[in-house]
Formats: C-alpha cells, structure tokens, sequence
C-alpha cells in the first residue's frame, strides 16, 4: 500500500494542482502446446504533478516516490505551467471545482508468486491436451494487472484506490476438411480482483473449455458468410465493442473538439429509438459493474453519463477543461494509466442498454441472415466507421440456427446501423478483459444485449 507522503506538500500549492503517486503491477504467463513460452512481471511507479494556470497546464513527473521528487515535481510542474502561460496567454476561467470528502478504498495488495499462475495454466493445459489430442494447436493465457492510485487535489479532494484484475484466455486450432486451420479464442474468465481471489480450482473451467471446444468443432464443419448488407443478431460482446469504439471515442469531449462525427449531432437521432447508452462509473442495475470508478484522475466525482437515450445524442464525456467548455457536468472520465500519463478523457464501463425480447424471438424474426457471437479484433474511427472481425457465428434460416460460419468481417457507421436496429435482449453481459488504446492503454469493459439489426457482413 502507498503510503501518504503528499499531503504535507499540498501547503505549498497555490494554483490549482494534482498530485498523484501511482504503482502499477502487471503479471503474465503463457504456455502453447505445453510448453511455458511467457513468463513476465513487470512494476512501475513513481510520482507526478499537474499545474493548472489560466487555460494551460504543466506536468512533470518522477520515478522515484519521496519528499524529496514530490518537491522536485510540484516545483518543475508549476514552472512548465508558468512557462506556457507567459507565452500562449490563453486568459481562460479556473476549473471547475469538484471537490469530493475523501475517498479510500480497503484492498491490501496481495503478491501473487509466478508459481502459482504457472502451476494454474499447466492444468488448464493438461486438461486440454488429454481431452483433445486431435487438437492442432492450443494455447493457455494468464494475465493480471493491478493500478493503486493515491491522489490529492489543491481543492481538496483525496483519493486512495485499488484497481486489481485476473484474467484467463484460451485458444485452440483445428484443422478443417480442406486443410486450412481453424481457430477459435475466448476469455475463459476475467474478474476484478487477486488471482487467488477470484480463481481456485482449475476445474470451475472445464466446463467453459468443453463448450469452447465444441464451437470449434461447429466452426471447422462451418460455412463461408455470404457477403452483403443483412439482418444479423450481434451478440452482447460485439454490441459493447460497437458501444465503445464506434460510439463512445465519437464522444469524448476531446474528439469532439478534434472534428468527431458528434460534434454536430448534440440533442440529435442518431439511433433508433430503441438505444440507450451509458458510460456507467461504478454501479449498473444494482450492483458494481466489472471495473467501477469512483473518483478519476482530476479527483471527479465519477457518475454515469448517459451519452444516447432514446436514441438521442445527450451528451459527452469530458475532463474538467472540456466541461468548462461546453457548459456540461464533468462525470469522472479523466483518466492516467500510469504515474508518468497525463489524464486523458475514457471511457469506464461503456454498454447499450437492454430491451425487453427475447433472444429465440430475435432469431425466429429472422428469415435469412446470421447470428454473430464472437469478436476479436476490430477498428473505428472518429467518423463512427468499423471493422471488426468476426471469429463465430451461425447463419439464421427461415427463423432457425443452422451451421456455424468460418470468420468474416462486419462493417458499417455506428449511427447509421444503431437507426436499424428493431430488437434487443432483455439480458446484458459485460466483456472486462481489453484494453483502452487511446494514447495510453487503459483498463475499459463494455457490454450490450444481444441486438438485431441490419449490417454489412463479408463473404469468402
């Protein structure tokens, strides 16, 4: 645990300040065909200060955590901030203020030994391998992560938090009746928490693994998509991905003010009526969503923001700067992945709200297309345009689930694809395994129902 070696240096700070101290704790293990191929542990830490003057911040920041770096950076922050004042004369209003009680989170780290990531992957490993030695290639992936924060703001805002997560992934390849490989890959489980919180007994998987397998078997006996705009089911973790690459960067505040599609679209349709979308903080129906954010990296408060409802624009993500600047409430969406980052605006826990059907009505509405359920990869940009990877699925047939289809892409622009959409789920699962890239990596999970629509897909 960090101790608080800052707030006696607070005294010192006249203009509008942030100082944060930061660890950052990463772990991972990888064994391909049985043999321990990743092995890696890495930490970081150290000290930072941003210095607030009329319109302009400086920044400096330090690998060494003590009085004597706070000092060094508070000092070497307050002049950069000097600096840039005298020259770019912005003349903008202080910041808003967000001035919370403090905020301190109970977790105790807990050291994880290699070993025991190790021995935890072997047996997930062995139990594939004498399951399905038809295999033609698997693999089995560890990763944990953890982010301790301890934050003071000259307003007088303090924090102290804990973010650990534990992830398990599989991947498993097949070889098909043509001789090309088939693979299939999948987040067995990821949880916030130690690993020996959250995981115990390599067995509480089989069973996900047994279910992995047998898509994979579908998927190697699967068919071409055939490639053209039609109605699709995207599945809840396709849905979030959509949520949050082709919607949520659209609205953070500084794309906005970059030229995003959003900018001209405030208080606007861009969706059916059918879509609500919420970068939740910390809380979704009723319990703690899977990487919840109570206070960020400016010392915000964190609150939901409700980006579309009803299938209108209502607002942005925003930083405190931002916020100032078009008049809205900041929500908590200043974030830094490590000590040495500036906070940038991110998103949290990014989903489409759920509806009230039912998935084996969404797939009997259908007459001809497919229901697509798994997606590793993608991309979109500020235009609301995406790619993503498509790697399982199955065609829809006269309201029926036929063969599986082998991988293929998805493609369109978000607003114009959220506006088609007719049906969504009554359920909602989150996907809390990913990565953030904007600039700096960044913890996200996102989530959705599963959502009908009409969509373009590829074909062979």
């Amino acid at each position: 645990m960090l101790n608080d070696l800052i707030k006696k240096h607070m005294e010192s700070v006249s203009d509008y300040a942030e100082i944060r101290s930061q660890i950052n704790t990463t772990s991972g293990v990888s064994i391909v065909a049985g043999n321990l191929v990743g092995n890696s542990r890495a930490t970081t830490s150290g000290v930072s200060a941003r210095v607030y003057k009329n319109g302009v911040y400086g920044f400096a920041s330090a690998g060494e955590y003590s009085d004597e770096s706070i000092k060094e950076v508070i000092d070497a922050a307050r002049d950069n901030a000097l600096f840039l004042d005298r020259r770019v004369n912005k003349g903008k209003p202080p910041l808003i203020d967000t001035t919370i009680a403090d905020y301190h989170e109970k977790h105790d780290f807990i050291d994880v030994p290699q070993k025991i990531l190790i021995d935890y992957a072997r047996r997930l490993d062995d139990y594939i391998s004498e399951k399905y030695p038809n295999l033609a290639s698997r693999s089995v992936m560890i990763r944990f992560d953890s982010i301790e924060r301890l934050l003071h703001v000259s307003t007088g805002s303090f924090s102290h938090s804990i973010s650990p997560r534990s992830c398990i992934y599989i991947s498993m390849t097949a070889e098909a009746a043509d001789g090309t490989n088939v693979e299939l890959f999948d987040v067995m489980d990821c949880q916030r928490g130690y690993f020996t919180e959250v995981f115990t007994d390599p067995k509480e998987l089989y069973e996900k693994i047994d279910d992995l397998y047998e898509k994979l078997m579908a998927k190697k006996e699967g068919v071409f998509s055939e490639a053209g705009v039609c109605d699709c089911i995207i599945d809840s973790s396709i849905a979030g991905m959509i949520a949050h690459e082709a919607v949520g960067h659209t609205v953070e505040a500084d794309l906005v003010l970059a030229g995003s599609v959003a900018a001209s679209k405030l208080g606007q349709k861009v969706a059916s009526d059918k879509i609500s979308i919420i970068d939740f903080a910390h809380t979704a129906f009723g319990k703690e969503v899977p990487l919840p954010v109570y206070v960020d990296d400016e010392g915000t408060p964190c609150e939901d923001a409700v980006l579309i409802k009803d299938g209108i624009l209502t607002e942005y993500m925003n930083n405190k700067e931002s916020a100032l600047y078009f008049d809205m409430k900041p929500r908590g969406n200043a974030r830094a992945f490590s000590f040495s980052d500036e906070p940038l605006i991110r998103m949290r826990n990014t989903a489409i709200l759920p509806g009230t059907d039912k998935l084996e009505d969404m797939i009997a509405s259908i007459d001809n297309g497919y229901y697509l359920t798994r997606t590793q990869n993608g991309q979109a940009d500020t235009t609301g345009e995406f790619m993503f990877g498509i790697t399982m699925g199955y065609e829809i047939k006269n309201g029926k689930l036929g063969k599986a289809i082998r991988d293929t892409t998805i493609s369109g622009v978000a607003f114009d694809m959220l506006k088609t959409v007719d049906m969504l789920s009554d359920e909602i699962s989150w996907a809390s395994s990913g990565y953030c890239g904007k600039k700096q990596p960044m913890p996200v999970s996102d989530g959705g129902p599963a959502v009908k629509c009409r969509i373009n897909i590829g074909g062979r």
